[in-house]
């Protein structure tokens, strides 16, 4: 009977263990929307060979029922795809979910750009493009993403502002705002140094991965769309303010007269 007990308990240790395993892997796991057969069997190939698990759909339908049905760690989206195209399901996913995302564009559409920015995207590379580009780009992202981030202030808060770093969900006045892995990522550096200023060129590192160029406005697209989701304050006065040639600071609310 004590024998019996102890395989138990080796049996249940064991399948916790490979459901640790399998979650870790989950999260390195790559799931491509791509009708490029070809394309998607080299960059399947790549992946694999760099450790990620790899899969991949062949529309935009086909994807969407591949995340409904397990989990995946980053979304590489193409924007051209048969039937509806990458726009149309970004904005479907990122009714649901919070899945970091690489837009693949066609070169030299900055448009396209604006617009994946603008409705979720958390990355964008443009065809054709170097493989090793797009690991680095896929590494950036999950390491940006912050799904495996520690920190001993799980909570911010400024007035009626909150962010709760474990569960990555934020609440105004305490209803609910929706906010894409950049968004989060975006409000949470301004509220770590809420009252204080903060550079654009730091929060394009720190927050999207890369340096400011002249004519690059993803930076500006996401902080637009997070001022439109927070709102401004009950009496009025605005939340984030720029500072224009320094950078951005997240304000505290005018004390009432």
């Amino acid at each position: 009977m004590r024998c019996f007990k102890i395989d138990r308990e080796i049996k249940r240790k064991l399948e916790n263990e490979n459901l640790k395993i399998l979650e870790a892997w989950k999260i390195k796991s790559i799931l491509m929307i791509d009708d490029d057969v070809e394309l998607c069997a080299l960059l399947g190939d790549y992946f694999q060979a760099e450790g990620f698990g790899f899969a991949c759909a062949h529309s935009g339908d086909e994807g969407l029922d591949m995340l409904n049905e397990d989990r995946y760690g980053i979304l590489i989206l193409d924007v051209m795809l048969p039937g509806r195209d990458g726009f149309d399901i970004l904005k479907e996913i990122r009714n649901t979910s919070l899945i970091p995302v690489i837009m693949l564009t066609a070169k030299g559409d900055h448009l396209d750009r604006v617009v994946g920015l603008e409705i979720g995207a958390d990355d964008y590379i443009c065809k054709p493009f170097d493989t090793r580009e797009l690991s680095a780009r896929v590494r950036a992202v999950l390491r940006r993403s912050g799904l495996s981030e520690t920190t001993s202030q799980d909570i911010l808060r400024v007035a009626d502002l909150e962010m709760d770093l474990r569960s990555l969900s934020a609440k105004v006045g305490g209803q609910g705002v929706f906010l894409t892995n950049v968004e989060f990522r975006l409000l949470k550096a301004l509220l770590s140094c809420a009252g204080r200023k903060i550079s654009a060129e730091q929060l394009s590192i720190n927050v999207l991965g890369h340096t400011l160029s002249p004519f690059d406005r993803s930076l500006s697209v996401h902080m637009s769309k997070l001022r439109r989701k927070l709102g401004p304050y009950p009496g009025g006065s605005e939340r984030i303010k720029t500072l224009r040639g320094e950078g951005f600071i997240y304000v505290f609310p005018e004390k009432e007269a």
